[in-house]
């Protein structure tokens, strides 16, 4: 089984056109056979990222709206969610002590690496397209994919 765990930067191109949303969609693929993991905090990160770009102009409010809400569907259906427990906050806490980032994106990478523990038999990969949390993840022995390059 292939598993692909979408930190939000990755997760976004899905639902908003940019560079890298080819290769998502190319994973996310229903006939692809792949799972998709994302944490529980990232529909609060995906708000974040539409909401940001509704205010810069680059979205109108009903095209907003509808990102959200086809999101929100999707949450229950297309994807596996890994929980913020006392083990990935303390993963989180201890990469922040080894890596400068920031709060929520050392708890996606400890979302992760609890999750590729947690399910030793798939085969694991981080995908984002921060090229901060990228090398990181990459220092921490994790497969990743950066759908932008």
């Amino acid at each position: 089984m292939a598993l692909f765990y979408f930190e939000t930067s990755a997760l976004v191109k899905l639902y908003i056109r940019e560079t890298g949303t080819d290769k998502v969609l190319q994973l996310a693929a229903a006939g692809s056979g792949n799972h998709i993991a994302i944490l529980t905090l990232t529909p609060v990160e995906f708000r974040s990222a539409v909401r940001r770009r509704e205010r810069l102009g680059d979205l109108d409010r009903p095209v907003a709206n509808r990102l959200i809400a086809r999101f929100e569907r999707h949450l229950s259906t297309e994807y596996k969610t890994q929980s913020v427990d006392g083990t990935v906050l303390r993963s989180a806490a201890a990469v922040i002590d080894r890596y400068p980032l920031r709060a929520y994106d050392a708890l996606q990478l400890a979302g992760f690496l609890s999750l590729k523990a947690a399910s030793p038999e798939a085969e694991s990969t981080f995908v984002c397209a921060d090229r901060t949390l990228l090398d990181v993840a990459n220092a921490e022995g994790a497969r990743t994919i950066d759908p932008t390059s």
